[in-house]
């Protein structure tokens, strides 16, 4: 029977700077040098070509379309380079994350070769999902969006289109502001008949307690409100808006800026040359300027909401209640297996919230439904990017699937 996995990463650095520019500010730092060793890639090529084909992964592309008119790019990778089975896996937001190193690195490959079929998804504003049907990126329509409709519509979207295809439940993996896309769903009880098991690595879904300084500053100064009031819908992180923006909060003496990566996400512990330097070709992409407000709003009030468009009224226009509803977290059923990892250096996603998630979590799953990890020196990166996390990571994850 095949074993469907469905891959989410949103890493999502709030500010999304451009993380060339943020290692222009360190002094002598270890990622200073690994960025000199980077070399810029003459042509990027999409994920297909730069990364699963040329390891001699079978890769293919699709387009699906959400019932809100975005068009969202969607990869598969069916099997392993030797073996032709059906098993499934997926994931998005700027898909090149899950591949970014070699086949015994990258936890796609490692899934394919374990016998899994790896779908891929990136979702709306990334660089390979940013047609839709009647707006252009131009238009400030198009970034009318915050994660709320990242659980709402892209993500049924993609996950439907992949159980369509095979017929099989899905193992879901989210990373960062993935795992709160999915919990949202699931706080709704939507998406649990495609959905066989959820991997959730370092999730975000309470950020009040976050260990970022600048995190904290950017939302209660109201900087990505801001920005929107100023015209700004995009945010791009290579854009000069978030230039400008670092520049500002960098004046302020509490946030150290000679190591911007540190400062937003904690001191990873265990990144490697060649997959930083993926991760720096592919990781700045845009995403929505209501989508950093939303998230400033999960920062400054502790729960987890709908987004909130700041008075009675139009609250009332969308939500038929002055407030909006919060995301019932504690109502997730526990039919659905949890596999959770969290790190001790995560700024994001830090101890105390991530333990508020557990205790909301555990008061409907039992030991046999909820798996947890704790490394004690991750931050929010290792998980993804980290040289030792095929064995401390990876490897569990693939017992776990095998088991549910």
């Amino acid at each position: 029977m095949a074993r469907i996995l469905y891959l989410i990463n949103l890493v999502v650095l709030f500010l999304g700077f451009n993380l060339h520019r943020a290692l222009s500010w360190r002094n002598q730092s270890y990622m200073n040098d690994i960025a000199d060793r980077c070399a810029p890639s003459p042509h990027p090529l999409g994920m297909c070509q730069s990364r699963a084909t040329a390891f001699g992964y079978p890769c293919e592309e699709y387009k699906v379309t959400t019932e809100d008119g975005y068009i969202l790019s969607l990869k598969r990778i069916p099997h392993g380079p030797h073996d032709s089975n059906t098993s499934t896996e997926m994931r998005p937001p700027d898909g090149a994350t899950w591949v970014m190193s070699t086949p015994k690195q990258s936890l796609g490959f490692i899934l394919a070769d374990n016998g899994f079929d790896v779908w891929i998804a990136n979702s709306r504003g990334t660089n390979s999902s940013q047609n839709h049907t009647s707006l252009s990126t131009k238009d400030p329509a198009y970034w009318e969006w915050s994660w709320d409709e990242l659980a709402s519509y892209d993500l049924p979207a993609v996950l439907q289109f992949a159980y369509d295809h095979t017929g099989e439940k899905i193992h879901y993996i989210g990373h960062s502001l993935g795992t709160l896309m999915i919990l949202a769903a699931f706080s709704e009880h939507k998406l649990l008949d495609v959905v066989r098991s959820a991997v959730l690595l370092c999730p975000i879904a309470y950020l009040s307690r976050t260990k970022s300084k600048l995190l904290k500053l950017a939302a209660h100064i109201f900087l990505a409100e801001t920005v929107h009031w100023l015209g700004f819908h995009e945010f791009n992180p290579v854009g000069p808006v978030a230039h400008e923006v670092l520049s500002q909060i960098c004046n302020d003496p509490e946030i150290n800026c000679y190591d911007l990566f540190s400062a937003v996400a904690g001191p990873d512990c265990c990144l490697n040359t060649s997959t930083f330097c993926a991760f720096l070709e592919h990781a700045p992409q845009s995403t929505s300027v209501r989508n950093l407000i939303h998230l400033s709003q999960l920062v400054r009030n502790g729960g987890v909401s709908r987004f909130d468009y700041g008075n009675a009224k139009d609250n009332m226009k969308h939500y038929n209640q002055p407030r909006p509803p919060p995301y019932n977290l504690s109502s997730i059923p526990n039919h659905v297996p949890i596999f959770l990892t969290h790190g001790g250096e995560d700024y994001l996603g830090d101890v105390p919230d991530t333990r508020h998630l557990l205790r909301t979590l555990v008061k409907k799953h039992n030991s046999d439904s909820i798996e947890v990890i704790y490394v004690p020196d991750y931050a929010h990166a290792d998980f993804i990017m980290a040289y030792n996390a095929p064995e401390l990571i990876y490897g569990p994850m693939v017992d776990f699937f095998k088991r549910h």
